[in-house]
């Protein structure tokens, strides 16, 4: 193992997750849903307290490990996730609410993002995590860009496709994706880009003015 891989494994199990989360992953795992990984959950945990975000909007609630993430420290937050399966939201209901976020804090929108998101008031959100189909990704980003605030921040997962990005050899569909996303975002004036290697990759874009 390098130095690297040994740094990378102790980053994704140095974060403390509740039990809660813990309960979530372990569900998220045996519906098979790819959840967060620890690392990255504690990035998703980090930024509303680090910005003062308070209205946050995900795309892809699976059964809730991220949406915990967003609200752990985020007493006085809303969260609008969205998903276009309800059976796995049910579950992501029941484990915010264990988790002592009230009902009245977040809203779960089962539906496609696509056609939902255009419904949305624009300049609306301080924060929006993506984590959707690959193939959509595109889409998502520019439907979410114009609800959210300026100063605000998209954060996508996976942004690395556990490692096939930087790899030129990788050649399939969902890395090829994710590549046209990067370089479309790398130089777009509306946003400031940021690629972090923390778990399979974290992507943000945050607003310009």
């Amino acid at each position: 193992m390098t130095k690297y891989e040994s740094g990378w494994q102790y980053t994704e199990q140095y974060p403390n997750e509740g039990d809660t989360q813990v309960k979530a992953r372990r569900l998220s795992l045996e519906v098979g849903v790819e959840p967060v990984s620890r690392a990255i959950a504690a990035q998703l945990s980090s930024i509303p307290v680090m910005t003062g975000a308070t209205t946050l909007l995900e795309i892809g609630t699976g059964v809730g490990v991220s949406g915990l993430a967003l609200m752990r420290y985020a007493p006085d937050a809303h969260l609008t996730s969205l998903d276009i399966e309800a059976e796995a939201q049910k579950h992501a209901r029941q484990l915010l609410i264990e988790s002592g976020v009230a009902a009245s804090q977040f809203r779960l929108v089962a539906g496609d993002a696509k056609q939902v998101l255009p419904r949305f008031n624009q300049d609306s959100y301080d924060l929006i995590h993506i984590d959707g189909e690959k193939r959509d990704l595109l889409d998502y980003v520019e439907l979410s860009l114009p609800l959210l605030r300026v100063g605000g921040t998209i954060v996508i997962p996976h942004a690395l496709a556990g490692g096939k990005v930087a790899d030129p050899a990788s050649r399939d569909e969902v890395t090829t994706l994710i590549r046209d996303l990067l370089a479309t975002v790398q130089d777009a004036e509306a946003v400031v880009p940021a690629l972090s290697p923390v778990g399979d990759g974290l992507l943000t874009l945050t607003r310009r003015q």
